[in-house]
């Protein structure tokens, strides 16, 4: 059978077929396709009659999610371009090459796709993104911190005033990163860019990691304030994506699941905001 509906009509129908369909059944499937255009009287008269705000259904999103629960070579050299251009930036104390290096860096998939599957209640994949997360920042810092080492053997490098930004950590900068976070899975289930969230994901995560990366060559006890900052940030992010999911009611379709769900999300927002309580005592008494 085949099912002509407005967008805006999708998720319900996914609800109701779902309720009458046993896809245990390797013969039973359910497939979703968006044709190139459909020419019916009747349609159009649907789709002013129940024209409501779209919804992304969350088969959709989980899909979009599989790029960055593995981590491969592409955007591992992605991020590590991205840190060096930073970092010339951060040295030059040129903001249009810091942008341009955000343009580049691929941080926003895996808060994204731990914040989905952290929804939905897929455990092992939100814990992978987030260990993705960490791995690319991680090259960030590395990146950063063996060029800053090898250019200093040659030259006095100074630390700029876009440098020191990144290395003033306070509650603005989370609940800043808390916005930026729900802001970005909101675009994500709007159907936004992924280039146009991202800036803002990268702006809040790679500058503060590659002057990490700077202090640790520079002056190894100032270290602790932007690694603070980034992890602010990336706790920040965390909390506002799941949020995010929360408002717009991303979750899985199946009542057992969804309590499954509910009981990780809630275990995830008590720690991730118990996190965010260590990191503000920490800033408060590292200055």
């Amino acid at each position: 059978m085949v099912f002509y509906v407005p967008d805006e009509e999708l998720n319900k129908l996914v609800d109701t077929l779902q309720e009458s369909m046993d896809l245990r059944y390797k013969q039973v499937l359910l497939e979703v396709s968006s044709p190139d255009f459909v020419v019916s009287s009747f349609l159009k008269k649907a789709e002013k009659k129940f024209k409501t705000e779209e919804e992304t259904p969350v088969e959709k999103l989980i899909d979009e999610t599989k790029r960055y629960i593995k981590l491969d070579y592409s955007k591992i050299i992605l991020t590590s371009i991205a840190g060096i251009i930073a970092l010339t930036g951060l040295f030059m104390n040129n903001v249009t090459v810091i942008i341009g290096a955000m343009l580049l860096s691929p941080l926003l998939g895996p808060i994204y796709a731990f914040a989905v599957n952290t929804a939905v209640g897929k455990i092992k994949y939100a814990f992978r993104s987030l260990a993705n997360l960490l791995v690319l920042v991680l090259i960030a810092i590395l990146f950063s911190c063996l060029i800053t080492l090898v250019i200093s053997a040659f030259a006095n490098l100074a630390l700029t005033p876009e440098i020191l930004t990144r290395m003033d950590s306070s509650y603005i900068n989370i609940f800043t990163a808390i916005l930026l976070g729900f802001a970005s899975m909101f675009a994500f289930s709007k159907g936004i860019p992924e280039s146009t969230a991202g800036v803002a994901i990268a702006a809040a995560l790679l500058p503060p990691a590659v002057v990490v990366g700077i202090m640790l060559v520079k002056n190894f006890w100032e270290t602790l304030s932007p690694l603070i900052l980034m992890f602010e940030n990336i706790v920040g992010l965390m909390v506002g994506g799941l949020v995010a999911t929360l408002v717009l009611n991303i979750g899985p379709r199946r009542y057992y699941e969804k309590v499954v769900a509910k009981k990780f999300i809630a275990r995830t927002l008590w720690f991730l905001v118990s996190l965010i309580v260590i990191l503000f005592f920490l800033s408060t008494f590292s200055k």
